[in-house]
């Protein structure tokens, strides 16, 4: 008889341009190394050839996009980045780390783009997109220090070239949903020296880890 394999752990980071997400990817990436566990880090909108060619719509090559035009592709991209890539190395054991998931859909397109959070999750729910991740770091900065940063990074996307107010509205649809579902999703003060975003990512993975390695 077969035994079950044990279903991998799916962690998502999630925050506005210029938080640190790659650098803090990369953080928890060696973390999991480190304890043996075996991952594949990804990311949103792309993870699949499907998606990158999505991608390239939605944040480069068309200036202008209706918004719900932009929020149906975000969902395409995610659709087939599940069916083809998480849920595939979920099911065999794998840890997946996402860089965006569909909290960046409810912030992006639901808030920056007024199109209402209760329509991005009825879109979601009517195609069958239930997979909610095991741990979500939200990596928090005052959007000021965000745009600053974009700007000193330059060459900005489609949706980094928005407004002041966009962005707001982005940060502080994140945090709703952080309040909304705080056992799940923490909330990392990105603005903190650097060091001290490491510590807190990698305890909150380790926390995540800790009942696994006990077993």
């Amino acid at each position: 008889m077969r035994l079950a394999v044990e279903r991998g752990k799916f962690i998502t980071l999630e925050g506005l341009e210029g938080v640190g997400k790659t650098t803090n990817r990369e953080v928890i990436e060696s973390l999991l190394e480190a304890r043996a566990i075996e991952f594949i880090a990804t990311r949103e909108p792309g993870g699949t050839q499907l998606g990158e060619e999505l991608r390239k719509l939605v944040l480069h090559e068309h200036d202008q996009m209706a918004a719900r035009t932009e929020l149906l592709l975000m969902a395409a991209s995610r659709i087939e980045h599940v069916a083809q890539v998480i849920e595939p190395a979920l099911a065999v054991g794998q840890w997946v780390l996402c860089d965006r998931f569909l909290d960046a859909s409810v912030a992006y397109q639901g808030a920056g783009r007024n199109l209402g959070t209760d329509t991005v999750l009825q879109l979601h729910k009517v195609v069958g997109m239930d997979l909610k991740p095991d741990l979500t770091l939200l990596l928090d900065m005052d959007v000021k220090d965000c745009l600053a940063r974009m700007v000193a990074r330059g060459k900005p996307d489609r949706i980094e070239r928005e407004a002041h107010e966009f962005f707001e509205r982005v940060r502080s649809a994140y945090l709703e949903r952080a309040q909304q579902d705080p056992h799940r999703v923490v909330v990392i003060d990105a603005a903190q020296p650097l060091d001290l975003v490491r510590r807190d990512v990698q305890s909150a993975v380790d926390a995540l880890i800790a009942p696994i390695v006990c077993n």
